[in-house]
Formats: structure tokens, sequence, C-alpha cells
């Protein structure tokens, strides 16, 4: 590798811009020569080497960069990122630059041999590992303190002399996507290799379950629409349509798996090696050392962590969720008003009272939940986690606790409490119909209303009206510059979760909950695709093996389904008057039933393989050659000690 570094010495004449840099207008200029020179440097002398430019603008003043990379250079950022391609044999390797030869369509000549997507991506993880060497500030800015190892790119961010760091989009390949992907209507499968990509392994996977998803979701949907129609109080065949439901849930998710394994085999992820993971940006603490790396990097106390966790972080997390309780007893009070008004005048406006209430709690709930989001990614932010992974966790964590308690405690308290069925069913109709259109309002369609009016000024101001020209570079990356960012799959995924709560845990009681979901999520395809490709800047693509903690997510929420759905078939009058005279032979009986149906679950998710039997014999495979590549390596060294 260190040989390698030293063909770089010659830079390509042919520019092709990947990333754009953005720094604040009132950036020192002895700080962006720094910046850039840095970012241009050799490897040996502590830079990037990378290709920078300033972007050539009419207006002047926006100390804009377009940065790129010659083919060789990326092709030694793909090794060492760890990027794994399809070999000539059909197998998937870690590319090496050594080997290259002996990897599928490469050529010297082929710069295609990378996606765009990975291109970018091996130029974010070399700006982002441009270090301070013995740098003890940034120039021009005494207060922005740096000290050996410190990331340049996250103290720029923090110190606010950064504005932003995203990647280009390639008209000419969004244009080709946006027609495969939701350009004309049809029946069919997305295009995921195509989507990868273009937007990364990340974004594809969570179109990949999302389709998934709702392909299996119709299996419910049709068996759901006879026991609406034809036993709505038959409790009997509700044991058996809860039933397939909770064995529905289970293979799913389990198939869901195999099918994660096989995309990301085939997409080089699922053998990427997880490198030591870099201290998250907003990471503070007093100047130490790492014990792993031997660098120096910011240590904060985990004890002090763990106090702000368990004094300030836990108890405001229960302080909303009394909060969101206390919420869910005005709706109750309102849901009585609406009764005593409907039973007083019996009218068509009263009938359609009894269904504001469902209706006004259903968007204070989403109110309430954007705004705990907020406050809960302060407060993870405000706990001072040192790794992206840990951030994520507690952040999750916190989401779907509140997110759990506020979507769903209203259903329980009517299933468990009121032993209300057909208040419920009302309830869970309304809070499904009604969060989906206003995930749809917020999450795609005000977006792109707004999105397209500032692009229509912008054109307007950038071209002539009379010519429909293309627009050029500096106008593209002027338009890119002002869209959204997107901010991750977080919510996207949370949605999902939210919903397969709502079609799992109360089956047996609205059936039609599978119907409205399968609707939602076919329109949720096009309304996502529209929004990444025409509504936020291009995010970085993101190596990923599978959906991570969303699929324990699931998993747990299946589980709390058996429990559910047997509560409240137990509950039922059929049920009841099988035991006439002892309760506790009734509560045994169905916690006996329950126990059974978890332990067919456990038994069905350990049965079904999480990966392929040929996934898992090309990865044992790969396992037995690298440990022979490495006894081989061994006896050589061997070999040559005695010689000497």
């Amino acid at each position: 590798m260190a040989q390698s570094w030293s063909f770089l010495d010659i830079y390509e004449s042919d520019f092709r811009p990947l990333v754009v840099i953005e720094l604040a207008k009132s950036a020192k200029v002895e700080t962006i020569e720094w910046f850039t020179k840095r970012i241009a440097d050799k490897k040996a002398k502590g830079g990037a080497q990378l290709l920078v430019k300033p972007l050539l603008s009419e207006k002047g003043g926006e100390n804009i960069y377009l940065v790129g990379a010659s083919h060789l250079r990326l092709l030694l950022g793909a090794e060492t990122v760890g990027l794994v391609k399809e070999c000539n044999d059909n197998s998937m390797r870690t590319f090496t630059y050594s080997s290259r030869k002996t990897f599928k369509d490469f050529e010297d000549d082929n710069h295609n041999f990378l996606t765009m997507a990975e291109c970018q991506y091996i130029i974010k993880h070399e700006l982002e590992n441009l270090r301070a060497k013995d740098e003890k500030m940034i120039p021009g800015y005494p207060q922005a303190k740096l000290y050996p190892g410190k990331s340049i790119v996250r103290r720029l961010l923090t110190s606010g002399i950064l504005v932003q760091i995203f990647p280009l989009h390639d008209r000419e390949e969004l244009k080709k996507l946006c027609h495969s992907w939701y350009g004309r209507v049809k029946v069919g499968y997305q295009p995921l290799d195509e989507i990868r990509c273009y937007f990364g392994e990340t974004i594809a996977l969570y179109f990949g379950f999302l389709e998934y998803f709702t392909f299996a979701l119709i299996p419910m949907a049709v068996i759901g629409i006879p026991y609406y129609v034809f036993a709505w109080e038959d409790y009997d065949k509700y044991v058996m349509f809860a039933t397939f439901n909770l064995l529905w849930s289970t293979v799913i998710l389990e198939v869901w798996k195999r099918i994660c394994a096989t995309m990301t085999y085939r997409w080089g992820t699922l053998l990427m090696k997880r490198q030591f993971e870099e201290p998250r940006p907003g990471f503070h603490g007093i100047l130490g050392v790492n014990p792993i790396t031997g660098r120096e990097e910011p240590v904060y106390s985990s004890i002090k962590r763990q106090l702000r966790i368990y004094l300030v972080s836990l108890p405001f997390v229960c302080l909303c969720l009394y909060f969101s309780l206390y919420v869910m007893m005005i709706y109750f009070d309102l849901e009585e008003w609406a009764l005593d008004y409907h039973e007083e005048n019996d009218s068509n406006f009263s009938s359609l009272m009894l269904f504001v209430p469902s209706i006004i709690y259903a968007v204070v709930i989403e109110i309430m939940n954007r705004i705990y989001r907020y406050a809960a990614e302060f407060l993870t932010s405000w706990e001072n986690h040192r790794l992206e992974s840990s951030y994520q966790n507690h952040l999750i964590l916190k989401v779907l606790v509140f997110n759990f308690l506020n979507c769903f405690a209203s259903l329980f308290y009517i299933a468990f409490v009121l032993f209300d069925m057909h208040l419920l069913r009302q309830s869970l109709a309304t809070l499904l119909i009604t969060s989906q259109i206003l995930n749809q309002l917020a999450e795609s369609l005000l977006p792109y209303w707004l999105q397209k009016r500032y692009n229509k000024r912008m054109k307007k101001r950038l071209c002539s009206p009379e010519t429909d020209k293309d627009l050029s570079l500096a106008e593209q990356v002027n338009l890119e510059k002002e869209m959204g960012t997107y901010c991750g799959t977080f919510d996207d995924y949370l949605e999902l979760f939210l919903q397969f709560g709502y079609v799992s845990l109360f089956s047996c009681v609205y059936p039609l909950a599978a119907v409205f979901a399968v609707l939602n999520n076919i329109t949720e395809i096009y309304s996502d695709a529209l929004k990444m490709c025409n509504v936020y800047k291009r995010p970085f693509a993101e190596p990923t093996a599978n959906i991570g903690v969303w699929q324990l997510a699931f998993e747990t929420m299946s589980v709390i389904s058996v429990v559910t759905n047997c509560v409240l078939i137990g509950m039922s009058p059929q049920v009841n008057a099988l035991f006439p005279d002892s309760k506790m032979e009734h509560i045994l009986t169905v916690a006996l039933v329950e126990h059974l149906l978890l332990a067919i679950k456990f038994i069905i998710a350990f049965v079904i393989p999480d990966k392929p039997r040929d996934i898992q014999i090309k990865l044992a495979k790969l396992e037995f050659e690298s440990l022979e590549a490495l006894k081989r390596q061994q006896m050589k060294l061997v070999v040559e000690s005695l010689k000497e």
C-alpha cells in the first residue's frame, strides 16, 4: 500500500466533481488555503491526495469547492475502506489494487468499475480522516483548538467554518433512475440494484424492506376482508385469524433476514469488515489517549454519562410518558362527551361527532411524537456518547418507548380496562388512517411542493426564461446546496414499525388494518422515491449488511402481539362461556395457549436459517480460503527465517 500511493504524483486532467464543500462566507482566506492544501496534499504529508477546485460562479464569493479524485486514487481508496467486489469466478472478495485484474469488469480505462456512490463514499471517508498533525489551532481561528489526531473536518463543522459537505447528483443517471423507479405506473418490483448503485446500500435496504413488507401484508389483507364483512362478532373464527397473524409475523421477519442476506452478499456489504469506529462529531471531553488506537482524542467519564442518563434523561422520559397518559385520559373524556351528545341528538351530525375525538387525538399523537423526537435528540446528544452507534441505539430506545406508549396506550386501555371492542375498532381505524394521511402530507407532499416552488424561483433567477437549456454545473450546485438534508431512514422505519403494531397487535378486532397498510405503503414507495430524487440533497452512501436494530424492534413487537391477541381472544364471550365456574382455570388456559404459541414462534425462528444455504457455503468457503492463505503466508515467513 505504501508503494502504491507514490503513483499518485500526477493528477488526471479530466476532473470529475463528486463532492461539494461549502465554507462559510466569512471564512478567512488563510483558513481556506490551509484546508484545501490539506485535501490536495500527498498521503505522506498527512493529506487526502484528492482533487479540489473552486466553483466558478458569476456571482462569486460563495466559498464553494468541488472535490474529485483520479481513477487510481479511487481504486486505492476502495482498498482502504474495504469495498467488496465480484471476481471473475463469481465469488465476492475484498478489493485490493494488487489483484485488481481478477475482478469482474475491471479494466484500467473502465472508470465505471466503481459506482458513483462508492466513489463519493471513498471521498467522504478520506475527508473525515484528515487529521491534525502539528497544528495547535485552525489557521485564522485561535479559539478553534486542534491536537494530533483530531479530525479536521469535524472541527471545522463544530466551529461553523465548514457549512456542509454533500455528494453531487448525476443528472443523467438520476433521470434514468427516476424513470425506472417511479416515472411510470407499473406493477413490478423496484430497481433495487440501481437504487443501491446511486444512493447506497442503506437507502436500498429500506426500500427493499418497504417493498417486501407491503407484499407480505397482502395475505393478511386478503384474509382480513371476508373476516371484516362476514364475521364481525364471530370470535371462534377470529381465533384462526389471530393464530395465522402470529405465524405470519414470525415467518415474514425470518424470511426477510434471508432475503436481506442474499441482497447484501450480492452487493458485497455482507462481507465488509467493520472498521474501528471513530468518535462522533459531537463528542467532547478532555484530551486523552485512546488505549486501543493510541491516538489522542477527547475522553469523557462513563460515570458522568451514566449519571446524565439515569438522573436526567430517564426521569424526563418518564415525565413525558406520564404526560402522554394524561392526554390519553382527556381523549377518553372527549369520547364520553361525544357519546352523550350522540345519545341526546341521534342525528347524522352526531354520528360524525363520534369520530371527532379519535381524529383530534390522532393529530395530537403525531404532534407529540415529533416534539418528543427533538427533545430525545437533544438529550441523547447531551449524554455525550462517544460512538455514533451508541448514540443511535439510545436515541432509538427513547423514541420507540415513547411512540409505543403514545400510539398504543389508548388501545390497550380500551381493550383491557374498558372492555369496549366497538370503541377499540373505531379508535384503531381512526388512529391508523389519520396517522398515515398526516405522515404522507408532512414527509412527502409538503416538502416536495415547497422544493418545487423553490426550484422554479431559482431557475428563473439563474436561467433566462426563453431558453430551456440544462443547468450548468454552478447552477446545479447552487440549486442542490439549498435543498433539505436527508436525515436518514430513522423516521421511515419508525413509521413502518408503528404500522406493524397496528396490524399485528389487534388483528382479531380490526382485520382491515392490513388493507389500509397495503394501500398506504404503495403510495409510500412512490412518494418516498420522489422525495429522495427531488426534495433532498443526495445522501452519502453508507454500506450496511442489514436493517440493524430495527430487526430486533419488529421481532419484539411480534412477541407483544402474541400476548395481546391471546388475551383478547381469552376475553371473548365464547371463550368465557367455556369456563363458567373457574376464573383461575380460564386464566391458566389462556396463559398456556399464549406460552404454546410463543414456543411455536421461537421454534419457527430457530428452524428458518438467517442465511440461505448457498450463502452459508460461500461464506464458509471464503473463510477457509482466508485461513489457508494465512497458513501459507506464515509458512513462507518461517522458511525465509530458516534460510537466514
